[in-house]
């Protein structure tokens, strides 16, 4: 049966605001020793899931004397991720750059929302079925082009960031109108599948790849071709949760840092990891071959983001101006050497 993508879409929003309503509601105040984290989809979140897996967090807590109590929940989009920080509703958010420096923002001088550690270095495809498509450029009314979040996920920002070198800062949403909310398991399957009018996305691994299987599926975009390696998805939190549980929070650093240190090194346990965590319906070998991609780099240090972040205080996508990538990372005791 062929399904219109409005009804697609409409089922996926509902399915995604009764997730999201369940984790704006009210909630007390955590003290030391609690932690809760948000992520989305893909390998991108990698690190997350050795740090899950190996319960890393519980094991630098007790370091410092500390018992730590984690909870984890996953959401789709940069959107309903900075809702749940800014709810209360969850400590630690994980989103592209795009939502941190929104929230980032709208923040400064409140709750002072900033990056905690990058999740690594990975290209994002923008990916398409129309042959007609080569480029940008020949995008029109009749593609639709499915991301995470229209207007805020890192992936529609490296849309704008392309228009406005396309046709200038004037016109850098010129392509948003083209744009829809789809987690990126269900545009995958959609794409893959076909029977919808959605015929492009704007991903991240291991859905680019999986799509790219489809011979009618191609590459429009590389990310890297636009900025260069550079560190797409981030962990940020409030000052209030990082001033209010330093042992937590440290705990969370240090497990973090450990966890890129095992992927890096070890890429073959860092997949079993990812397809045991994630319960992920993916070819052992397939995502092998994935991650040991030499363009991957699993790493807390933030990589070339401020060129992004220049680029929408350029344009009035946010007010404040930051001076380097360091106004919207929290620097640490071990502080990070990125950009």
């Amino acid at each position: 049966m062929r399904n219109s993508i409005s009804r697609l879409a409409a089922s996926i929003a509902l399915g995604a605001s009764l997730v999201a309503g369940s984790l704006l509601a009210p909630s007390a105040a955590r003290a030391e020793g609690e932690i809760r984290i948000a992520e989305q989809f893909g390998i991108v979140y990698l690190l997350l899931n050795v740090v899950r897996d190996q319960h890393l967090i519980e094991k630098h807590g007790k370091e410092q004397g500390l018992d730590i109590k984690v909870d984890w929940a996953q959401l789709s989009g940069g959107s309903a991720i900075n809702d749940a920080l800014l709810s209360g509703s969850v400590d630690i958010a994980g989103a592209g750059v795009g939502p941190l420096l929104t929230v980032w923002d709208r923040t400064k001088g409140r709750q002072n929302v900033k990056a905690v550690a990058s999740l690594g270095n990975f290209p994002y495809y923008l990916v398409s079925s129309n042959p007609n498509v080569k480029t940008i450029a020949d995008l029109s009314e009749k593609d639709r082009i499915a991301l995470p979040a229209v207007g805020v996920s890192v992936q529609s920002r490296f849309l704008q960031y392309a228009a406005a070198k396309q046709w200038g800062d004037k016109e850098y949403n010129r392509l948003d109108k083209y744009t829809l909310a789809v987690p990126h398991p269900d545009a995958t399957a959609a794409l893959l599948a076909g029977g919808t009018e959605l015929n492009a996305h704007f991903s991240n691994p291991p859905f680019q790849d999986q799509v790219l299987a489809n011979k009618d599926v191609h590459v429009v975009l590389d990310s890297y071709d636009l900025l260069g390696p550079n560190s797409p998805t981030l962990l940020f939190a409030t000052e209030k949760f990082r001033k209010d549980n330093p042992k937590t929070y440290k705990a969370f650093v240090d497990a973090l840092a450990e966890a890129a240190d095992f992927a890096q090194k070890d890429k073959g346990a860092a997949a079993d990891t990812y397809i045991r965590v994630t319960k992920a319906r993916i070819d052992r070998a397939a995502l092998l071959k994935i991650i040991d991609n030499p363009q991957y780099e699993f790493s807390i240090t933030p990589k070339n983001t401020y060129p992004l972040a220049e680029f929408l205080y350029r344009v009035g996508a946010i007010k404040h101006k930051p001076e380097s990538w360091k106004d919207y990372f929290f620097q640490d005791e071990r502080p990070l050497q990125g950009s």
